[in-house]
């Protein structure tokens, strides 16, 4: 059974949705199947028998009553190559879903721009993509990044207490070092190109910047370009990382 509470999104332009397309945005079937699962009487808004068509407020109650509705749900951790845009290619780019053959549809989870490289994660579970990407949870994301010249104890210092990045001061952050100009840094939020940003704003440039970890998930032996089926045990861990 799939229950969904009330929530106080920012977002209410979204809103009234039809309950179909409501049910697929969830990722927990497509439109089609969320038709048939409202024929079947296993759908209920506030408590009332949904019907085909019914529109739903972000504060309603939606019941789903089917055991199976996750069974068909898939979690890939894909290698993001340089070059490749994460979504809405222009003049001429590559998307992700134009770059790799991929088992089902699935959509990626956040971003990394065009220049930068590594996971992101796939998946047709539109949970994870209000869990993952709220601004309100402390879900970390590590990234490897080489910078132009050799930085000091004060670039570290200041990477890691925040940096102005224009009209928005970042939040205190961890970060390793792995030689003069090379270093480990975790993100708990992700502002566009926030880390470049905030190099650039100490005088230094992004020479390579990957992400290799997200929560649990790291990109260890996944070939450029390629992807792999998150194994049963790390998707269960990732899933209760971020409360689902």
């Amino acid at each position: 059974m799939y229950f969904h509470k009330p929530t106080t999104s920012k977002k209410p332009e979204t809103y009234p949705m039809r309950i179909n397309k409501y049910l697929a945005h969830k990722g927990m079937t497509t439109r089609t199947g969320a038709d048939k699962l409202i024929s079947a009487g296993k759908v209920t808004i506030n408590d009332k028998p949904a019907v085909l068509g019914d529109k739903v407020l972000e504060t309603d109650i939606v019941v789903v009553k089917e055991k199976n509705l996750y069974k068909d749900l898939v979690y890939l951790a894909y290698n993001k190559p340089v070059g490749v845009v994460s979504t809405n290619p222009v003049r001429g780019e590559k998307s992700i879903m134009d770059s790799t053959s991929l088992p089902k549809t699935v959509f990626p989870i956040g971003r990394l721009d065009k220049d930068s490289h590594g996971l992101i994660l796939l998946t047709n579970d539109g949970r994870v993509t209000d869990r993952l990407l709220n601004p309100n949870n402390d879900h970390e994301k590590e990234y490897l990044v080489e910078v132009n010249r050799k930085f000091t104890p004060a670039f570290i210092k200041h990477m890691e207490q925040g940096v102005d990045i224009g009209g928005y001061t970042t939040i205190p952050t961890q970060m390793t070092r792995v030689d003069d100009t090379t270093f480990k840094i975790i993100l708990k939020e992700g502002k566009n190109r926030q880390i470049r940003r905030m190099t650039e704003k100490l005088g230094y440039t992004v020479i390579d910047l990957c992400r290799i970890r997200v929560q649990n998930i790291t990109l260890s032996k996944i070939g450029i370009g390629s992807w792999k089926e998150i194994d049963t045990e790390s998707k269960k861990i990732f899933l209760q990382s971020i409360g689902l």
